[in-house]
């Protein structure tokens, strides 16, 4: 296996990129995919977030492009305009230091769409990145021309699933010609993804990339129950007992994330709030404000576990355990990133037993805490009780 990225066949040129990057080594992700997208395989990459996988498409088709073919030659398509904004950041950034620098446009919904056709009536770009409802709308105006392209990434399919985008994917895929390469980029690969996959993968490498551990080992994951207290002071408490460079807590519906944001607000925290459910352009005002420094907290639902990239989250709060419990990783992976280290914790109440027993059965570890006199300290196991009644039985004769 190649342990450096110049043994990977990238443009030379990419090399400086990566320097930049701090990249010195490949992921496991990069290994495995990089050298299949330059043979022109089309993949399915099964790989959880914070893996590396945007450099993993990046870098081959960059590695591809070519600068004297005015003309889209690939297309990336994201389920949100946080991602989409985090690809286009990362592929500004290789194109640094490109020769002849590629045209690379983004487009996502909330946008002005009469300056980007005006825009393309000029100049095709040779990159695309976006979401799909923009990119298939520009396509159905005869604005963007995609029929001559021939690599198509699909960046977190599942989540393209989940919010109903797959049947604008399917109908952007029609346009490509008939020798596309499709790579699928995917956490899981639920039922409702396999037509699709079989429609337009004849023989795709399906490559499992396994992670190490399931979190981070750069993360302290605490669990705190909620027995006999106010959880909206508890999360309060938990934000202010530190000093935490930036705090992301989670909340599992949007009017949870409402409520808890008017409390801390109340207490006197400057909270941000991030959902679903605010205009494109509060969500982008948020955003950068977020990244300005502006805001310590963040109360956001799980479109931010995946849709976010954020330097320097140093405490993740888990308001509550989320019903999908997929997510539960990607919450706590938003921590303890770029070799950095983090704390995520993780309230329950004792109705939610059941779900802690699950996400240890998928190898979670969770250390036990409790608030004591204003501050964590670990506390007994919560299955105590039980061992001690079987260790109990096991001796009565």
């Amino acid at each position: 296996m190649p342990k450096q990225f110049a043994e990977l066949n990238l443009a030379p040129w990419l090399m400086a990129a990566t320097d930049d990057l701090k990249f010195h080594q490949p992921t496991p992700v990069h290994e495995r995919v990089i050298p299949l997208v330059l043979q022109r395989k089309s993949v399915v990459g099964q790989s959880q977030t914070g893996s590396g996988k945007t450099h993993a498409f990046l870098l081959p088709i960059f590695t591809q492009l070519d600068p004297a073919n005015q003309q889209v030659q690939a297309v990336i398509t994201t389920p949100s305009r946080e991602l989409a904004y985090q690809i286009y950041a990362a592929a500004k950034q290789l194109n640094r230091f490109a020769p002849t620098p590629l045209t690379i446009h983004n487009y996502v919904g909330g946008t002005d769409k009469a300056h980007q056709i005006e825009q393309l009536e000029r100049k095709q770009p040779q990159l695309v990145i976006g979401t799909p409802g923009r990119i298939l709308d520009l396509i159905n105006s005869q604005a963007l021309d995609i029929h001559l392209a021939t690599q198509f990434v699909i960046d977190e399919a599942d989540m393209t699933l989940d919010m109903g985008f797959l049947e604008p994917v399917d109908q952007i895929a029609a346009h490509f010609p008939g020798d596309l390469q499709m790579m699928v980029f995917s956490a899981t690969i639920p039922q409702g993804l396999r037509p699709f996959l079989k429609k337009y993968l004849e023989n795709p490498v399906v490559e499992e990339i396994p992670t190490e551990t399931v979190i981070n080992p750069n993360v302290e994951n605490w669990l705190l129950s909620t027995k006999g207290r106010d959880k909206n002071d508890l999360v309060y408490r938990l934000l202010t007992m530190g000093d935490p460079f930036l705090a992301l807590v989670f909340a599992n519906t949007r009017e949870r994330a409402e409520a808890l944001h008017a409390y801390l607000m109340e207490r006197g925290l400057k909270v941000a709030l991030i959902h679903g459910g605010l205009e494109p352009r509060e969500r982008k005002k948020t955003m950068r404000q977020v990244r300005n420094m502006d805001f310590q907290f963040i109360v956001a639902t799980d479109l931010a576990a995946r849709g976010i990239d954020l330097d320097g989250v140093s405490l993740v709060i888990n308001d509550d355990i989320p019903s999908d419990l997929e997510y539960f990783v990607h919450r706590v992976g938003r921590t303890g990133r770029g070799n950095l280290t983090g704390t995520a914790i993780t309230l329950y109440a004792p109705a939610e037993d059941e779900l802690v027993a699950k996400l240890e059965e998928r190898g979670i570890k969770f250390t036990p805490k409790t608030l004591q006199n204003g501050r964590v300290v670990t506390t007994y196991d919560r299955n105590r009780r039980q061992s001690y009644k079987r260790r109990k039985a096991a001796v009565d004769p």
